[in-house]
């Protein structure tokens, strides 16, 4: 009977093996991980804005509104041009006010604006002009820049 145990005994222990030992199940797959985030885009640069180079005063301007004829005293026929130089970019509002001051009391002569949307430096010109001529006396014009004085240049007419 021992001979007819023993291959019924290891079948058994074979069998008791087998059942014994599970089968390692694979590892679950590792967690996806969540994409990073994009980066917040860089917002543009501010625009540079529009800012005032310089006032000049002149009897004639050429083709890009440059003085060709520097002055600051005029005669009574004279047209007056005042070029205002800018830099920068956007848009602005230029304005010119011309005024007249004797004996202590200042007039105003003359007001005029212009919107500008330079993309660089830019000169806009303004004038003031009097056919039957300009009293003699101390003048002023008064260069604002979006609201805000930027620029007084004074001039006589003799």
């Amino acid at each position: 009977m021992q001979t007819r145990l023993a291959p019924v005994l290891l079948a058994s222990v074979v069998a008791l093996a087998a059942c014994g030992k599970k089968a390692e199940a694979p590892p679950p797959p590792a967690p996806t991980p969540m994409p990073a985030p994009a980066p917040a885009p860089t917002p543009a640069p501010a625009p540079a804005g529009v800012s005032l180079s310089s006032v000049s005063l002149g009897k004639a301007v050429d083709a890009d509104k440059k003085i060709t004829a520097a002055s600051e005293v005029f005669a009574k026929g004279d047209t007056i041009h005042a070029a205002v130089d800018t830099s920068g970019s956007g848009s602005a509002m230029l304005v010119a006010k011309w005024t007249y001051t004797k004996d202590g009391k200042t007039v105003p002569v003359k007001e005029d604006s212009a919107t500008i949307t330079p993309t660089g430096p830019a000169t806009t010109e303004f004038h003031i002009a009097k056919p039957d001529g300009w009293p003699t006396g101390d003048y002023q014009v008064e260069i604002l820049l979006d609201g805000k004085s930027v620029a007084t240049k004074s001039f006589k007419v003799q």
